[in-house]
């Protein structure tokens, strides 16, 4: 009997401590958020910044997915992420319009430049992006473009549109269907001008010949929002975390930490929340 008492003693011990280790796991598994942002966020080195801040902050991970913002609002789109945060206004209030975001919030921003060959074949140096792809085209000189639905896609194409150019194709018009780094990359290999935001462009090594030739053009401003996505078309979606995270981003601790992340002394990043604006 004494032996039969041990057994299931020890048996209980084993059957308490499994039980412990799955809620402690099970509890360990949902500290943490999804978060689907752009490449640019992540490649330009921001989130890498970010993240620790919003941890020691919050007591929680962040676990960013890089994306295109097209993708990353496909995700919420799909409640695969718990936030959204990306750059590109118009899909952002047809994802909202959509019911799948609760409320649009705008973080920072920066500022898109054209890239290209130091020889410049197409004489586009200047500072007004639509005069530079008129002259790219008129040369049918090679241009390398992310062609992924992101942000930064859609930008280029409204610059294009606003040239006078509907759809840019030909042999010189090389889709690369990428994020922005390999995007660069493919211009650097190819000699060609591309579309970056900044951010990516600072902390972008491989740059071979490529210079800035078009910057301060006011059309090359680049806005980042912020959304949670609606617990009402996915109930699985983290909304307290969720909400947490974007009210620390938002806040003066979250902002400052945006506006220090720095490349070589030059800020990245400019927070611009204004309270009570969407």
């Amino acid at each position: 009997m004494e032996r039969f008492l041990s057994r299931l003693s020890a048996t209980w011990l084993a059957a308490s401590f499994v039980a412990a280790l799955l809620l402690a796991t099970g509890a360990k598994a949902q500290d943490f958020i999804t978060v689907a942002s752009t490449t640019s966020t992540e490649q330009s080195g921001l989130f890498k910044h970010l993240l620790p801040e919003a941890k020691k902050a919050l007591g929680f991970d962040v676990r960013v997915v890089a994306v295109g913002t097209g993708q990353a609002l496909d995700m919420g789109r799909k409640g695969d992420a718990d936030v959204v945060f990306v750059h590109d206004k118009v899909a952002e209030e047809i994802f909202l319009g959509e019911g799948f975001g609760v409320k649009r919030f705008e973080v920072m921003y920066n500022d898109f430049i054209l890239v290209g060959p130091k020889s410049d074949p197409a004489q586009a140096k200047g500072k007004d992006v639509e005069a530079a792809l008129k002259k790219i085209a008129a040369a049918q000189a090679p241009f390398a473009s992310r062609a992924d639905k992101s942000g930064t896609h859609a930008a280029e194409l409204r610059y294009w549109k606003a040239a006078g150019i509907e759809q840019p194709k030909g042999a010189w018009y090389r889709e690369t269907g990428s994020g922005m780094g390999p995007t660069l990359n493919t211009a650097s290999g190819m000699n060609a001008y591309a579309l970056t935001d900044r951010g990516t462009w600072l902390s972008f090594k491989n740059r071979g010949e490529l210079v800035v030739l078009v910057e301060g053009d006011t059309k090359l401003f680049n806005q980042y929002g912020v959304m949670l996505v609606n617990p009402a078309k996915h109930p699985h979606v983290k909304k307290d975390m969720g909400q947490k995270f974007i009210d620390w981003i938002l806040s003066p601790a979250g902002q400052s930490a945006v506006a220090a992340y720095k490349i070589d002394g030059e800020q990245l990043f400019f927070p611009n929340y204004k309270p009570g604006a969407a």
